[in-house]
């Protein structure tokens, strides 16, 4: 199973997360280590445009190649990148990849049991893709949108509007940890959800995705408090 931990530079959120030293090393270097640390992964290909980036990976893993700069735009799609390096990990190591795991580098609490385990569903169910996620903290019955008139408008019916949280129908939210793909039953047809989707539900302790500083305080006083 080919791994792409895709991992642009000019972050705006958070710039320079990809490589942002979290609890005593890059923010980037977790996930390589569980891909490396993976039973079902043999490959390992970090997808960067960024130079710095690119030297930081290296330390852990080699950069066969360097993610070509019209891929690494503010409004490239990440799904053109999985295709590109698939394509050209295939060219380039003679392989005939036809399936992939997309893991970003902003998910440090992800395992490589995680990992295997959501390979282990892909293949159990043959699957087309199989996707991380974890029981949203509140139902999306209660969730709400805003109309032209800043009125507040259900996204949803909301069924029983007094019942209790616990008495609500389960959600759950993809946390950005592992994508399995299938490459022309997914992401060739510019999708990652089939009728042949599955989930690998992961803890919620396991699902933060660092976007903005405050996720990185936040993940860094986890990993304290973990140690």
């Amino acid at each position: 199973m080919l791994a792409i931990i895709p991992a642009r530079g000019g972050s705006k959120g958070l710039p320079g997360k990809n490589i942002r030293e979290l609890n005593g090393k890059p923010l980037i270097a977790y996930t390589i280590e569980a891909a490396l640390n993976s039973k079902k992964i043999t490959k390992i290909i970090v997808s960067t445009d960024d130079n710095e980036i690119a030297e930081v990976c290296r330390k852990y893993v080699d950069i066969p190649f360097m993610r070509p700069v019209e891929l690494a735009q503010d409004d490239s799609l990440i799904v053109d990148t999985y295709i590109y390096t698939v394509e050209k990990a295939n060219r380039v190591f003679g392989e005939n990849y036809d399936s992939v795991v997309a893991l970003l580098p902003t998910c440090p609490f992800r395992t490589a049991e995680d990992i295997d385990n959501a390979i282990g569903i892909f293949e159990e169910k043959d699957a087309d893709s199989v996707i991380s996620f974890y029981e949203a903290t509140h139902p999306v019955q209660w969730y709400k949108t805003l109309d032209k008139d800043g009125v507040l408008r259900a996204v949803m019916s909301e069924g029983n509007r007094l019942a209790n949280r616990q008495e609500e129908e389960r959600a759950y939210l993809p946390n950005g940890a592992i994508y399995v793909f299938n490459l022309d039953n997914t992401l060739r047809k510019n999708t990652y959800y089939t009728d042949k989707t599955y989930p690998y539900i992961m803890p919620i302790e396991r699902s933060v995705d660092i976007d903005y500083l405050s996720d990185f305080e936040y993940a860094e006083f986890m990993m304290k408090n973990r140690s």
